[in-house]
């Protein structure tokens, strides 16, 4: 659709396909249900209350925030066929897609340094990882996502917009929507990829320095105790791969103009569930931990359930 003026709300069109509806609507219940399992049992249960299941009770709380910013908005479209979108309402979904997918990997990071912590300086592990270095290296992985994208979401914000209003994706994904402005965009391109860079390159740098000192703390290290780190470090390592291996994808994709654009729009879309969708999957797996903290709730609530309530006898 173009328009005449400035442009009051966008046009979200992506993919048509009403199939996806129940493929989206399951994949947000799972990541809904497995990422609030994982903040229940760490909230619930005394025997991870440490620094390592506090990270990830973060992890996961962002997850959930970093979904619940598009999928209702691509459920509502496919239910309602209403794809409209506010101007204000794509901007401030814009900034928070960007911000909590950031902070997703600043606590990857803080995860990273607190394995380094654990593994190779395990004496001094509950002197450095204080309760009070634990909650300031949460408010600074949010505090990084906030601030990080900050320049890119206000800049797009100041463009003129003034038609056509078509969003070609799913959702108000910065690319897209800067692409619409009615002006030359490249000094915007060009503040968005710094911001990128630097918080894609700078989290995974401190990730890769934490492995590699966990490597040679290992190579130190007898075959049970290495195989006891290895099992320990695995959980993170995947998940860490999968999020920086789909965001170079996503970037790939955005960069090669003979990309078809819906399956761009499908890489995105994969990129923004597979990562909370899988966290709980693995974490769980991987982790005995977990599991027995998983069997421990599901033995409260059997009891709580069978327990027969007292009745108090009336007074005749």
């Amino acid at each position: 659709m173009n328009t005449s003026g400035p442009v009051e709300y966008f046009i979200l069109d992506g993919l048509k396909d009403r199939y996806v509806l129940p493929i989206f609507f399951t994949v947000y219940v799972s990541i809904l249900s497995g990422n609030s399992m994982i903040i229940y049992l760490v909230r619930t249960d005394p025997k991870l209350n440490t620094p390592m299941y506090f990270f990830l009770h973060n992890l996961s709380f962002s997850d959930i925030v970093y979904t619940s910013v598009t999928i209702p908005k691509m459920l509502s479209v496919f239910l309602t066929e209403v794809k409209t979108i506010s101007k204000t309402g794509c901007f401030v979904q814009m900034y928070f897609v960007l911000s909590t997918g950031v902070t997703g990997r600043a606590l990857l990071t803080v995860m990273a340094f607190d394995r380094y912590v654990a593994i190779c300086n395990p004496l001094r592990y509950m002197t450095i990882m204080t309760r009070r270095l634990c909650i300031l290296l949460i408010f600074a992985s949010w505090g990084f996502g906030a601030v990080i994208v900050m320049p890119s979401a206000i800049w797009a914000t100041q463009l003129p917009y003034c038609g056509p209003n078509i969003v070609r994706h799913m959702f108000c994904d910065h690319s897209s929507v800067v692409s619409l402005a009615c002006v030359d965009t490249t000094r915007n391109g060009i503040v968005s990829l710094t911001n990128a860079l630097i918080a894609l390159l700078s989290t995974f740098l401190f990730i890769l320095i934490s492995y590699v000192c966990i490597g040679k703390a290992m190579r130190k290290m007898s075959k049970a105790q290495q195989l006891k780190v290895a099992a320990t470090c695995v959980s993170h390592l995947i998940v860490v791969c999968i999020s920086y291996v789909s965001a170079t994808f996503v970037y790939i994709s955005y960069r090669v103009a003979r990309f078809d654009p819906d399956v761009r729009i499908v890489i995105a879309v994969l990129y923004s569930v597979l990562t909370p969708l899988l966290n709980p999957i693995i974490y769980s797996l991987r982790n005995k931990e977990l599991q027995d903290a998983m069997k421990r709730a599901f033995c409260r609530c059997t009891v709580t359930f069978k327990t027969p309530r007292k009745t108090v006898p009336s007074v005749a």
